[in-house]
């Protein structure tokens, strides 16, 4: 069996607010906990129109108390910007309140511009040059082990509790590999970022893998995907997620194109914008059940991935609560959606 997985940008569609777009992570959360989904990550991002998460750790907090089974964390938590322990208390008090159901994922990425960066940093944002040591600290924290000579070295941890949050290293290079490697954490590699040698890096992962938080290397692929019932609403899909392909190498601050409007934009691309929505298409799988489960099966071989985290970024949030629950159900993940009130969006 697959194991399946969530990862939640929070998006903002346009003609939608911010408050809209947590309500249907709220939604989608239920949704993934009911369909059997085997964890729920929420992206950090600063300073973007498209996207309403600038605080996993607050939002992971509601989550938990609207699901039941479902594992909860961080796709992931930036920690250039923060000190890993006062990360390492939080999760342990989201880990008190969920035992055992707490993932704790970290990147080093700014999850924004970099002047939004150093905002976020009060004007001294690290860009990720202490990102391993950073790391190194978050493991020996989580595990009891900081050595005698670091400055945090008998201070007390908080909430003192008997389990751990899971910890996960994520990346999109050969560098996040190589750390969660060398620490012996699980890896996470997003193919959505960088859709052309991410097998090669976790290939590479697991030869170098070194037990260490975790006794044998583990996998996950982070994938874009999105399932329709059919081609056609497949393909009025995919006009709007090449409309904010080509937003995005412009530059443009903008919210996440609704359907609408990616059908609109469709006829007008030029020559320029219709090489960068044909570059970007490896990052993405679209389709029917059939045709995205054949995709996602295959890049699942190729990585060697022990589990895939889905993705899904669509022009209609009633669009992509129904692409988990067709992927639940190609999956065969087990279980019924329970009845909820009609999302018409």
């Amino acid at each position: 069996m697959t194991l399946l997985s969530v990862l939640d940008q929070t998006p903002v569609i346009d003609g939608h607010t911010a408050a809209d777009a947590i309500a249907a992570t709220i939604e989608l959360a239920q949704l993934a906990d009911d369909l059997g989904y085997t964890r729920y990550w929420c992206a950090e991002h600063h300073g973007l129109l498209a996207v309403s998460n600038p605080s996993p750790e607050v939002m992971l907090a509601r989550l938990g108390s609207v699901t039941k089974r479902i594992r909860i964390g961080s796709g992931g938590i930036m920690l250039p910007y923060y000190s890993a322990f006062k990360v390492a208390e939080q999760f342990l008090m989201l880990e008190a309140l969920f035992p055992n159901r707490i993932d704790l994922g970290v990147g080093r990425a700014p999850g924004g511009d970099m002047r939004t960066a150093q905002a976020v940093a009060a004007g001294v944002y690290n860009r990720g040059e202490i990102f391993a040591e950073q790391v190194t600290d978050l493991v020996a924290l989580m595990n009891g082990t900081l050595p005698s000579d670091h400055p945090a070295y008998g201070v007390v941890l908080q909430p003192q509790v008997a389990t751990r949050p899971q910890l996960w290293m994520l990346g999109s290079s050969d560098f996040g590999g190589r750390l969660a490697a060398q620490l012996g954490m699980r890896f996470a590699f997003a193919h959505f970022i960088n859709a052309h040698f991410g097998h090669t890096v976790g290939h590479d992962y697991r030869e170098r893998f070194a037990p260490g938080q975790e006794a044998k290397p583990y996998l996950a692929a982070a994938v874009f995907a999105i399932c329709a019932d059919t081609e056609e609403e497949a393909i009025a899909l995919e006009k709007a997620v090449d409309l904010r392909r080509v937003q995005m190498a412009y530059g443009m601050n903008l919210p996440i194109p609704s359907v609408i409007q990616g059908q609109g934009a469709a006829q007008q691309y030029d020559e320029r914008e219709r090489l960068v929505i044909e570059r970007e298409k490896a990052r993405s799988v679209i389709g029917t059940p059939q045709t995205v489960t054949e995709r996602l099966l295959e890049l699942r071989d190729r990585f060697g991935a022990d589990e895939l985290i889905v993705l899904t970024v669509a022009g209609s949030y009633r669009a992509r609560l129904r692409s988990y629950e067709l992927l639940a159900q190609a999956f065969e993940l087990g279980r019924a959606p329970q009845p909820r009130p009609a999302n018409p969006n």
